[in-house]
Parts: structure tokens; sequence; C-alpha cells
């Protein structure tokens, strides 16, 4: 799930974090005219489950801030399914393109 961590942070109670600026994708996201911060990474994790895993909708919560992504729940299995996803677009500079280009053609804007 790596550069994304999984923690418990109380009993029953976890937070998937992405330190922004830590990926192999940040150059390309920033050449695609976004900046690599917490609030574009919630973009990211939204389109993810809207495309590729909808039974999560509603599983969790997000809270960036500019340094960090942060997504939050109890449901320690949906949010180690995002973290599965997202790491596996911030690994893939084609991946991370193909999501922002589709993104924008449908109208999708990041809040970066």
């Amino acid at each position: 799930m790596h550069p994304l961590k999984l923690i418990e942070t109380s009993p029953g109670k976890y937070s998937l974090l992405l330190n922004a600026g830590t990926t192999q994708v940040d150059g390309l996201i920033e050449e695609l005219g976004h900046e690599a911060n917490g609030y574009f990474w919630e973009g990211v994790a939204q389109l993810v489950v809207r495309n590729e895993a909808p039974e999560l909708q509603g599983r969790f919560g997000y809270d960036p801030e500019g340094s960090m992504f942060c997504a939050y729940g109890t449901d320690r299995e949906a949010l180690q399914r995002l973290g599965t996803l997202m790491s596996a677009v911030a690994a893939s500079p084609d991946r991370m393109r193909e999501l922002i280009e589709t993104a924008e053609a449908n109208g999708f804007e990041f809040d970066d």
C-alpha cells in the first residue's frame, strides 16, 4: 500500500494517510496543471471509488490538508481497499495520466 499507510488512531478508528509530495507521480501531476496536495488526492480517492469500487461509497470520510491526504472511519477493510487502489495510481504515471484526463473530460474538478 506504499506510499499510503493505514493506522489505528484509537480502538476501532482508522486513518488512511498519504504525505503529499511523496509519490512517483508528483511531477506528472504538476505537469498536467495540478498541485499534488492532500485536496488533489481526495479527488483521486473520490474518482477511484466512483469508477473502480462503488461499494466503498459512504464507508469512510475525508479530511485532507495541504500537506496530507486523510480518509478515516471505523471500516478498516474499506480503508485498506481504498489504500490499495490509490497506491496503484500513485505508482503508475500511465494510470495517473488516464485518471486526470478522463476526469477532466467528464467535467470533474480537482480541489487543488
